[in-house]
């Protein structure tokens, strides 16, 4: 890269880097920065031509970075962290602002993240956020997200994760269900019973013996690929379904739901926020993961 004073980075032209370095391609940035693939090209082609080197290696099915570009990502990104966070400052210790893009499961977000929304946006105004909400993992980096809120063993190299507690679970079948097929008392007992299955691998009944995790093979009827489908199958009474007790709190207490073998149940499911963006995150996403576990740390086991 050329090393003199003449050299003029727009603080844009950066951004548009940056996002296409994370996300390994033009349309992609676009998308992230609510801008069009021409202008993202034009602004990196720009940051490439004041820099006097090649940032990317384009094909017509990839871009790489290349050696040059690999060494500005580093410094981009502590140079737009240090540039957001001046502009929080500026505006005052209780005003983050910018764009922040969180993924949560449905059901936190339904029940635990939007009801709390509007005291976050009365608090920040100059803050915006995108909430993507699923129940299938998503790719941080890839998919360009600044923060997400993860159920489960994280297993992502490379992110920062904080965790927020555990999620106990419970085994729940509907009281037609049981109406039709027995309650079952023993593990024996469910040779005679079926699941409703979620995801994929072979269906089974999970439990904890002797400190390890058992899968107890099962029979389904019914695949599923959400949250929401699990539960309303339950309730239709199409089979017996682990969720945390949390999710089923209130199908229980209306009685929609009722707990099976209470002490074979699968081992609590870990709650973290994570991040790709190493140990110091712009201050806008400080703020939104400070929010996220407020929200959140209430209704979970502590760590």
């Amino acid at each position: 890269m050329r090393n003199d004073d003449a050299v003029a980075i727009d603080l844009e032209d950066l951004r548009a880097f940056l996002a296409v370095a994370e996300l390994g391609g033009f349309t992609r940035a676009a998308e992230r920065l609510r801008s069009s693939k021409a202008r993202v090209s034009t602004r990196v082609g720009a940051l490439e031509a004041e820099l006097g080197t090649r940032l990317f290696t384009r094909t017509t099915r990839a871009v790489h970075l290349t050696p040059d570009g690999e060494t500005l990502v580093v410094r981009a990104r502590r140079v737009l962290r240090e540039v957001d966070d001046l502009a929080s400052l500026v505006q005052g210790a209780g005003g983050a602002r910018g764009l922040v893009r969180v993924d949560a499961p449905v059901m936190f977000a339904r029940e635990r993240l939007i009801p709390q929304l509007p005291e976050l946006l009365a608090a920040h105004p100059q803050l915006e956020l995108v909430l993507h909400t699923s129940d299938r993992r998503v790719d941080v980096v890839r998919d360009g997200y600044d923060c997400v809120l993860r159920i489960g063993a994280l297993g992502d190299s490379g992110l920062v994760a904080r965790r927020l507690g555990t999620l106990p679970m419970v085994n729940v079948a509907s009281p037609a269900y049981l109406l039709r097929h027995g309650t079952p008392r023993t593990l024996e007992a469910l040779a005679s019973h079926v699941v409703v299955h979620y995801g994929g691998g072979a269906p089974c009944f999970d439990y904890v013996e002797g400190g390890r995790n058992v899968e107890h093979p099962m029979r389904a009827t019914l695949t599923v690929d959400g949250v929401d489908a699990y539960y309303a199958a339950a309730i239709a009474g199409l089979g017996i379904i682990q969720v945390p007790r949390l999710g089923a709190r209130a199908a229980l207490a209306e009685g929609r739901l009722v707990e099976l073998l209470p002490e074979h149940v699968p081992p609590s499911l870990p709650v973290s926020i994570v991040h790709a963006q190493g140990r110091s995150p712009p201050r806008r996403v400080r703020v939104v993961m400070a929010w996220i576990a407020q929200c959140v740390t209430p209704h979970v086991d502590p760590v």
